[in-house]
């Protein structure tokens, strides 16, 4: 028998039943760096009564701008990507490798759930590679790319990983739209379930791209960034003294982006969910960070569940990396309202402050910080290595004519009166600065200047 012919036969074979995978493997990865593992791995799946071929996922590493990467990519091709044991053992076994090189894994997933007929099996299978996952997580960069529908328990690799990029097609959901929908008694559209539409209900969208050559650009861009993968701190063109005479006149969180980080660029994730906090990774002054900015624009955000746990998981990612955390603050504290207070958000504000008193970095009041909202994120004692105020700002107990209410019985006439009275005897920041709370009060257009002097003494 000749074995090269044979294989070369089972090579054919196996390329036919997963050339669109193996396409969208080479669109995301380094031209011809692909070398794939356990290629003949495959069992007969009775029920169907056919063999699976490469067991429905393809696996091996390749590099990404030169950055070595394990791939695990389901082929949606071989029994509609339905997830088996001996699927599961593949990836868990290309799980161990990265673990053991310490490389990112990126996810290629696209299923409609489990292999009928695999029965209890599966169960264990998919408990084995979720439970590799989650122990990987902070240990190894993990990303997941949506390239379809991803149902059932696998969905959960997207909510563990470090970021999850979703397609236009991307509908990720532990149930589908079909079970939804008989439940619920009413149609419910795939993209309203678990896609771009659901993006502003959940945390799960870390980027939301057009193309896999979209993702590509942006691995690289984190790549660029994260101190596991690049220098921590890299020369740059961008001057460190460059003046933003606009922020003195006006000042909004678009702004302090453009005036701050090196060419006015950063990478911002989870665009959709509670906007009012807006969560990104960059350089300035050469320096990789991470960065978290407050809105909410002249009325300051309030907090909620949403918001606090978009912070935290933040605030972890960024301790995990070792970036150092940049925090522009506008925010009066926790949303006085029934449904925020009948909400589990003081857990989760205990959690933050976990997360915040791991961290590194230095604070920036831009706009208000009011009660909660100072003491979370510009003080010292919880944290903040080094505190800036912008002259205009607000750093107080209570703010605006709402401070009226906790000091007894006022004449309802003499309310803004009296709130401009406070906010301008009680307000300034200049206060906090006269007790060293704040180590500066600052011109907002010198804001550059100020956070890479305080960056460089945090970072070696």
């Amino acid at each position: 028998m000749d074995k090269i012919h044979l294989l070369r036969t089972r090579r054919e074979k196996l390329l036919a039943s997963g050339s669109e995978i193996r396409k969208q493997i080479s669109a995301l990865v380094d031209e011809s760096s692909f070398v794939e593992l356990d290629a003949y791995s495959f069992s007969h799946n009775d029920f169907y009564g056919e063999d699976a071929q490469g067991e429905g996922v393809v696996t091996g590493y390749a590099t990404i701008d030169d950055t070595p990467v394990y791939i695990v990519a389901q082929n949606v091709k071989v029994l509609s990507g339905g997830v088996s044991m001996a699927n599961c053992k593949k990836i868990v076994k290309c799980l161990d490798k990265a673990a053991q090189s310490g490389y990112p894994v990126i996810y290629l997933l696209d299923s409609m759930g489990v292999q009928v007929g695999e029965g209890v099996n599966v169960l264990e299978g998919m408990a084995e590679v979720l439970a590799c996952a989650v122990d990987l997580k902070g240990e190894i960069t993990q990303i997941t790319v949506a390239l379809g529908k991803v149902y059932g328990s696998f969905a959960l690799l997207c909510a563990n990983a470090d970021y999850n990029f979703m397609l236009p097609a991307s509908c990720v959901s532990y149930a589908s739209p079909l079970v939804i929908s008989a439940t619920s008694g009413k149609n419910v559209a795939s993209d309203e379930v678990g896609g771009a539409k659901s993006s502003k209900y959940n945390d799960l969208t870390t980027f939301s791209v057009e193309s896999l050559d979209a993702v590509k650009e942006n691995i690289v861009k984190i790549f660029s960034i994260l101190p596991a993968f690049s220098q921590v701190i890299e020369d740059t063109e961008d001057d460190l003294n460059r003046v933003s005479a606009n922020l003195n006149d006006n000042v909004c969180h678009k702004c302090l982006i453009s005036a701050v980080f090196d060419d006015g660029k950063c990478l911002e994730m989870n665009k959709d969910f509670c906007p009012e906090v807006v969560t990104a990774i960059g350089r300035i002054g050469g320096i990789s960070v991470a960065t978290l900015i407050f809105a909410g624009e002249e009325k300051g955000v309030e907090l909620n569940l949403n918001n606090v746990t978009k912070i935290k998981d933040f605030v972890y990612f960024a301790n995990e990396n070792g970036l150092p955390l940049v925090t522009f603050v506008n925010t009066v504290g926790i949303k006085a309202d029934l449904e925020t207070s009948n909400s589990p958000i003081l857990m989760e504000v205990c959690h933050l402050i976990g997360a915040l008193r791991q961290s590194v970095g230095l604070s920036v009041v831009y706009g208000k910080a009011i009660g909660l909202g100072y003491t979370l994120f510009a003080s010292k004692s919880m944290g903040a290595n080094y505190v800036y105020a912008f002259a205009n700002s607000e750093v107080a107990l209570f703010s605006g004519a709402n401070a009226s209410a906790h000091f007894g019985e006022v004449r309802e006439d003499k309310l803004d009166e009296f709130a401009q009275k406070y906010a301008e005897e009680n307000a300034d920041p200049i206060n906090a600065a006269k007790n060293g709370y704040v180590d500066n009060v600052i011109e907002p257009q010198f804001v550059r200047a100020y956070v890479i002097s305080a960056l460089q003494m945090l970072v070696r």
